[in-house]
């Protein structure tokens, strides 16, 4: 199931904590109520702030968990990077980890999402999501090859008619050798006005479009919430403790 972990600041500082630090964590703190309340702009002006402050794993974090939320995947990969390089905890690391693999995911990178899937699951082996996108990532992967390896397959298809296209233009060009040096001429500039510069084939890109990988994210998390909802029936009303930092 494709959904980011939030990570969010609700530490008292210590009382030797300097004013530049207690700046730096107000903006935090303003940071995490903007998102909260879905009010991602405001929330990346404050991340940004408090980064620019006092570089810290959650800020960086966070500041991904915006930027994601604004379809800016490349970009908040970056920022879940970051975060990566610097937690010490492991499982904060698995999160990190694990909505990096996200934005990748989103950005048609299925081989770097893989990476970062397998690095999380090293660390959170029962992680049911983090499995479940590692699944995902890897079917995108297989599509993509296969297409790939087709594209490849009709171009080798297409190159002998080609060949023989070119073979039949021979008995075309030697009835054209009598004709006149202005009737030549007139049949090149007619050539010319009829193809208007525009190729005449065009080309055919077979890529995995958003379309198709959003389809294939549905497909698991609807399967996901089925065996979510048995879980919940089988061990009564137990819930998911809620997963912030």
């Amino acid at each position: 199931m494709i959904h980011l972990r939030v990570i969010l600041i609700f530490v008292v500082l210590a009382c030797s904590s300097q004013i530049a630090g207690q700046s730096t964590h107000k903006l935090l703190r303003k940071g995490d109520k903007a998102y909260k309340q879905e009010r991602f702009e405001m929330a990346e002006e404050n991340y940004r702030k408090a980064i620019d402050k006092k570089p810290t794993a959650n800020g960086s974090f966070n500041l991904g968990n915006t930027i994601y939320n604004q379809d800016r995947y490349e970009e908040a990969a970056q920022h879940y990077q970051q975060s990566v390089n610097i937690i010490g905890d492991d499982q904060k690391r698995s999160e990190a980890l694990y909505n990096l693999g996200n934005a990748q995911l989103k950005n048609q990178q299925m081989e770097e999402a893989i990476e970062s899937y397998k690095q999380a699951a090293r660390i959170n082996s029962e992680d049911r999501d983090i499995r479940n996108n590692l699944y995902l990532a890897k079917k995108l992967l297989e599509q993509k090859q296969q297409q790939e390896q087709q594209e490849q397959q009709q171009e080798q298809n297409q190159q002998p008619q080609e060949d023989n296209s070119e073979q039949q233009q021979n008995p075309q060009q030697q009835q054209q050798e009598g004709e006149s040096e202005q009737e030549q001429q007139q049949s090149s500039q007619s050539d010319i006005d009829n193809q208007g510069g525009e190729s005449p084939v065009p080309e055919q890109t077979q890529e995995l479009s958003r379309e198709d990988a959003e389809k294939l994210l549905q497909v698991i998390e609807n399967e996901e919430r089925n065996v979510q909802e048995k879980l919940r029936k089988m061990s009564g009303n137990k819930k998911k403790p809620k997963k912030d930092w």
